[in-house]
């Protein structure tokens, strides 16, 4: 059952919220408007507000997000004045496609970093395409975003945006600096898929103090060829660690294979690698069986159980944010085409998986997505701000 706010509850809602959400409206305010003062009568921080608060609450457009502003402008009125209520479709459109892509994401890094007590332990670097993203008429690719992802916390902390995939190797040393800048490197260990096996890539993480562990891929010379001979047939002990995950008809075998004898390896481009790994995979389901080999590098010394436990996590970048991005928040559906729109949505929607993902209950998020359309009072308690 919903429960009505009388009037004077929701005064004194208004007067506990405000201060729980400054972070973000303030982070919000930050955001520089494009229109002459004068002719605004819908501030851009009410712009923001209205489309992460209706992503939140499962909009997927802007015509379910125009709509349900309309339904919930006693809600928003809890934190801005929204003097003149909410644009209609086309003027959202309008706006969300000309509010600076790069200024947006910088307000998204300053908000997501200052939820963080701490450096995390851990960040994922990885690359998605918006699939629908791409506008045919204008010879325009599919966006490509490139995020950077807090694998304990579960939450991302910041993107990239690039035209292609291949360009993933000039966003990720951008997106690093801008991290570093926020102060949320420095003693994590930044794990990358092998697309970031790049001397490039792994001296930027260095530099800003934090470790590297990244797969190795065949265009580093013999690097990877080196390690795999190395490692079929050790000189020196090495470290093994196996565990196995079942579930679903499923079963998952892991065993990395360690080594921290690195004097031996020519380290010309990638001077600080102090540990060397094997990681196999053994998959079998419905009576068949599937195998897989990858080879890795890091600067930090790792023993097996610490590298495998750090590959998995690694992933749980495709599993908790860009499968949930996908399913949950239809991000692949997501049409938006048109100048800065496509990225600064895919900027909303990263606003609102952290949001969601702030429940403490332990409903799924497509159940709290949901509850947050139903109930204002569920959607105010995903704005507190776990620190305020």
């Amino acid at each position: 059952m919903i429960h009505c706010i009388s009037e004077r509850e929701g005064m004194n809602m208004e007067g506990f919220e405000k201060p729980r959400t400054k972070s973000l409206l303030d982070h919000f305010s930050e955001v520089e408007d494009f229109r002459a003062s004068w002719r605004v009568a819908h501030p851009l921080p009410e712009i923001l507000l209205l489309v992460v608060c209706a992503t939140i609450a499962s909009c997927d457009d802007f015509d379910d997000i125009a709509a349900w502003g309309e339904e919930h402008l006693p809600f928003l009125r809890r934190f801005l004045p929204y003097h003149h209520g909410v644009p209609c479709a086309r003027w959202l459109n309008i706006l969300m496609n000309r509010i600076n892509p790069d200024l947006f994401s910088e307000c998204f890094m300053a908000w997501a970093t200052s939820l963080q007590n701490q450096t995390p332990k851990q960040i994922a670097f990885d690359g998605k395409t918006l699939r629908r993203s791409h506008d045919a008429s204008a010879g325009k690719a599919a966006l490509h975003l490139v995020s950077a992802f807090a694998t304990h916390e579960k939450l991302v902390l910041g993107q990239e945006a690039t035209e292609e995939k291949s360009n993933e190797i000039t966003a990720i040393p951008a997106l690093l600096e801008k991290l570093a800048a926020k102060g949320a490197l420095v003693g994590a260990l930044v794990t990358i898929d092998a697309m970031g096996c790049n001397p490039r890539v792994t001296q930027s993480i260095l530099e800003h103090k934090a470790d590297y562990l990244i797969a190795l891929k065949g265009n580093q010379g013999d690097l990877q060829n080196d390690v795999e001979l190395f490692l079929k047939d050790p000189p020196s002990p090495v470290e093994t660690h196996t565990d196995c995950d079942k579930g679903h008809g499923r079963t998952e075998t892991r065993t990395a294979t360690v080594s921290t004898d690195v004097a031996w390896l020519g380290r010309e481009k990638f001077p600080d690698i102090a540990t060397i790994a094997r990681v196999d995979c053994v998959v079998e389901k419905k009576g068949k069986t599937t195998q897989e080999r990858r080879f890795y590098i890091a600067s930090r010394s790792l023993s097996a159980q610490n590298l495998l436990r750090a590959v998995r996590a690694h992933w749980q970048i495709e599993n908790a944010l860009h499968w949930v991005l996908d399913v949950t928040f239809k991000d692949d559906l997501s049409r938006v085409r048109k100048g800065f729109g496509a990225k600064n949505m895919a900027v909303v929607r990263h606003f609102a998986i952290n949001l969601v993902r702030n429940a403490k209950d332990k409903k799924s998020l497509k159940v709290r997505r949901k509850l947050a359309g139903w109930n204002p009072d569920y959607l105010a308690s995903l704005l507190v701000n776990p620190d305020s």
